[in-house]
């Protein structure tokens, strides 16, 4: 059988959208980030101006300085994103020191603030004590859960399917402060299904591109709703110990 020549042969290309090379796997997780963004914006804007700009009574500055360190995060997720994107990853490497102690920072400033935060409502605000102390769970538990991710993205950052899905994952933990902005899927605790609902949209990417789901969302999801689930209930069921503990981080 003759041979077809060279010039004539053809290569399937992948699938225009949802295929390895299309529009899914271009440009997912630089969309997302603007998603992300757009969730921030959105949400903060419920309680930014009256919690913040115009406050009738000062908050603390320490919420100053928390806002605008995540606020860079989203800004330094989009950024790397989109370095990616237009192929300059050793930009985005040598840009991601500066998102190792950002991170830090966060971690650090997340922690503090909400114990600040906390001890400011109670003395300041006179919000009941019990349900103010047992919400310390959410902040900690969001500050527990980006530190593993971002410590596990930094760990392999020279394995970029894993790097990009745990930095991803944890950028969609922030999220759960800005829907918890309004009141509905606060009092509801909607905010963390919300945030999972971000999470599977990666999944479904990576059954759209790759025809299966990676390993970091088959670890990361079920442990993170776990860690999810106990929050809620240290929150809504204010056990003794977990008040005694919060009592004592707050001084009051």
């Amino acid at each position: 059988m003759a041979s077809i020549p060279q010039e004539v042969m053809v290569v399937r290309p992948s699938g225009a959208i949802s295929g390895r090379n299309g529009l899914i796997d271009k440009y997912f997780y630089f969309a997302m980030s603007l998603i992300f963004a757009a969730i921030v914006c959105s949400g903060f804007s419920q309680t930014v101006n009256e919690h913040l700009f115009h406050a009738s009574i000062p908050r603390p500055t320490i919420l100053w300085f928390h806002g605008a360190a995540f606020t860079c995060w989203i800004a330094f997720y989009i950024l790397q994103s989109a370095l990616v994107r237009v192929h300059k990853v050793s930009w985005h490497r040598f840009l991601g020191w500066f998102g190792t102690a950002l991170a830090a920072c966060m971690i650090v400033l997340g922690l503090v603030t909400a114990i600040v935060m906390t001890r400011f409502d109670i003395v300041q605000l006179h919000e009941p004590a019990l349900d103010t102390t047992a919400f310390l769970s959410v902040p900690f538990y969001g500050m527990i859960a980006f530190f593993s991710l971002v410590g596990l993205a930094i760990y392999w950052r020279k394995k970029p399917e894993l790097h990009r899905r745990l930095l991803f994952v944890a950028t969609c933990g922030l999220t759960d402060a800005a829907f918890g902005r309004w009141d509905f899927i606060f009092n509801n605790s909607l905010f963390y299904p919300l945030l999972d609902g971000i999470i599977l949209l990666g999944v479904g990417r990576d059954l759209l591109v790759n025809k299966r789901v990676h390993k970091v969302y088959l670890y990361a999801l079920p442990l993170l709703i776990v860690g999810q689930i106990i929050s809620v209930y240290l929150w809504r069921s204010h056990p003794a110990w977990w008040l005694s503990l919060g009592h004592s981080l707050l001084g009051v």
